[in-house]
């Protein structure tokens, strides 16, 4: 798929909606590309010179041009991709009365500052309330906005550390292990879309706006699900499984004669198959392994076993053979060959587009889907300030003098 800059097809469910996201890092800029992709004017207020953090987090930078075009990193282009950017310098007195308006004008406003920025801003929910009764708004945090650690910042690793993903990440005898992504942040992100989404319902049924509080210990909680649940019912600490599952086995990967394949028996039903296939019925039938609990508690005796057939085919022969079978399994692929796939094409996952410099850039796309999804446009993330004067005269009506004048105070910038 291929696209250039320009207006947001009004077939898109959000267009309309304008969403002031003062937010940065990943957390928030994920919220609110789902905002931007299902067709919001999302106007992201950056800080002018720097801008979000992560324009700076590389390599990988996109290439160097001969005019000198700023080089965003992948980071930055990841979660930021058809925003606006302002940058408004928050830390000058006169800026608080353009935020002012554009609090405003906003349907929807995402932040994700220490509570004394929160303050200072003056983003409570209360004074939100007075300026915008009908805002929808979303404050995004490590651990909330009450509590005994509301006033501690979040960062992916320490959530992942103190939430409970890193001591059941990892193989059973090894050191605790973190997800190989922001994990915490990305789930936060859609935890905060859903609940911008639901603040949207219920303003359109007649409801003021929602003021709602997302931490990032709290999603990452809730994502364990049935680990953490586990530990309700039991009060059992649970322990790390490396590739495979606490509660369904055979549900891990194996070695094969040339790599690596997941094998993922949810049912018994899957299991028998698989022995038939083999030609190892007696496992089926074998009193400790016939029942997927008897398959947990003998885990120990069952999995050599199959380690041991695992390494007498090469993957490719096993996935012939667990296709025909009718058996869950997966080669293990590399990002690199992910994107390159041609599922990821039919699924028009991987976008192309060329930036205001001419550069061609691949994006990876939004995975929602419906069957009259228009082209996506604009797509490509936007330069520090670089629709500053739009933004500025498109939302508040602000007239070129009034603009000139807050750029030459060093309010804004371009």
């Amino acid at each position: 798929m291929t696209s250039t800059a320009g207006s947001k097809s009004p077939s898109l469910p959000l267009v309309g909606l304008k969403v002031l996201d003062l937010s940065r890092i990943l957390a928030g800029p994920v919220c609110t590309q789902i905002l931007s992709d299902l067709g919001a004017d999302v106007v992201k207020i950056e800080r002018p010179g720097l801008g979000d953090d992560t324009r700076q987090w590389g390599p990988p930078f996109v290439e160097s041009t001969a005019d000198g075009a700023p080089r965003p990193s992948a980071y930055f282009l990841s979660c930021n991709r058809g925003k606006r950017s302002l940058a408004l310098d928050l830390s000058h007195p006169a800026a608080l009365a353009v935020l002012d308006d554009l609090l405003r004008s906003a349907d929807v406003m995402l932040e994700n500052f220490l509570p004394d920025t929160v303050a200072k801003l003056g983003l409570t929910p209360e004074r939100l309330r007075a300026l915008n009764p009908k805002l929808v708004s979303c404050s995004i945090s490590g651990f909330g906005r009450t509590g005994p650690l509301a006033g501690v910042p979040g960062y992916d690793l320490a959530i992942q550390a103190c939430a409970g993903l890193m001591s059941i990440t990892g193989e059973p005898e090894g050191a605790p292990m973190k997800v190989g992504v922001a994990m915490t942040d990305v789930i936060t992100g859609l935890y905060a879309a859903v609940s911008v989404l639901a603040g949207l319902v219920g303003r359109r049924d007649g409801f003021d706006g929602r003021a709602f509080d997302v931490a990032l210990a709290d999603c990452t909680l809730a994502s364990l699900v049935n680990v953490a649940q586990s530990t309700l019912l039991t009060g059992r600490r649970p322990q790390r499984f490396g590739n495979a599952h606490p509660q369904i086995v055979p549900y891990e990967a194996f070695a094969t004669a040339d790599g690596y394949l997941v094998l993922a028996c949810g049912a018994d039903r899957q299991w028998v198959r698989l022995c038939e296939t083999v030609d190892r019925r007696a496992w089926a039938d074998d009193p400790r392994f016939r029942t997927n609990p008897g398959r947990v508690a003998h885990r120990d005796e069952l999995i050599p076993l199959l380690a041991a057939l695992f390494k007498e085919r090469t993957t490719a022969a096993w996935e012939t053979l667990l296709k025909i079978a009718e058996v869950p399994h997966a080669r293990i692929a590399a990002v690199d060959e992910v994107v390159a796939s041609p599922q990821t094409a039919a699924r028009e996952m991987v976008w192309n587009v060329v930036d205001d410099s001419g550069r061609p850039l691949k994006l990876i796309g939004s995975p929602i889907h419906w069957p009259e999804r228009p082209p996506p446009a604009p797509l490509v993330p936007p330069r520090l300030g670089e629709h500053t004067r739009a933004v500025l005269h498109d939302w508040l009506r602000y007239d070129a003098h009034r603009i000139e004048q807050l750029r030459r105070e060093g309010v804004v910038a371009e």
